[in-house]
């Protein structure tokens, strides 16, 4: 497995919600079986929006639900399995294994909102690459339409390199 020191930081400005998309298409060329793509910010920081993008670019056509409800929401994309999974009701370490997620990075790739409550073995060189990522949302001052964010982003161990070639 890959050190934890194997990393790459950028911070970026996502001036609108269609930045937030275009970041997470980006991010979907570069997705690989046993990936981690680690999804924090506040609610309504655009979390489920760079999910939707990111699958939405691997061939996902139709709705793309939530998985808040499910926990997790699974997609047979043309490139590769992709497990989208939201942990805000995860209350228990014992409720994540019963999610089977350890299997599905042997055939896919994992999108994680609220990845705090994964645990252990999905941490930063346990797996293959993970990619943190974390969403604000800017000041809006005096104008409420805008939703402008910061993302800051750390990619370890094969993501190093990849989030280099992707914030340049």
């Amino acid at each position: 497995m890959p050190a934890v020191a194997d990393l790459q930081h950028a911070e970026l400005d996502l001036a609108d919600e269609a930045a937030t998309q275009a970041f997470g298409a980006r991010l979907a060329s570069y997705l690989e079986p046993g990936d981690v793509i680690a999804l924090e910010g506040d609610l309504g920081a655009g979390k489920s929006t760079l999910a939707r993008a990111l699958i939405r670019e691997l061939g996902v056509e139709g709705e793309i639900p939530s998985p808040t409800f499910t926990l997790i929401q699974q997609y047979d994309t043309p490139y590769l399995m992709v497990a989208h999974v939201d942990l805000y009701r995860i209350e228990d370490d014992s409720e994540i294994e019963e999610l089977g997620l350890e299997d599905a990075l042997d055939y896919g790739a994992l999108v994680v909102e609220w990845p705090g409550r994964l645990g252990r073995a999905f941490e930063p060189g346990r797996v293959k690459g993970r990619l943190n990522l974390t969403l604000t949302l800017e000041d809006k001052g005096e104008d409420p339409a805008i939703e402008k964010r910061k993302l800051s982003a750390v990619g370890y161990g094969a993501w190093g390199p990849k989030l280099a070639r992707i914030t340049q």
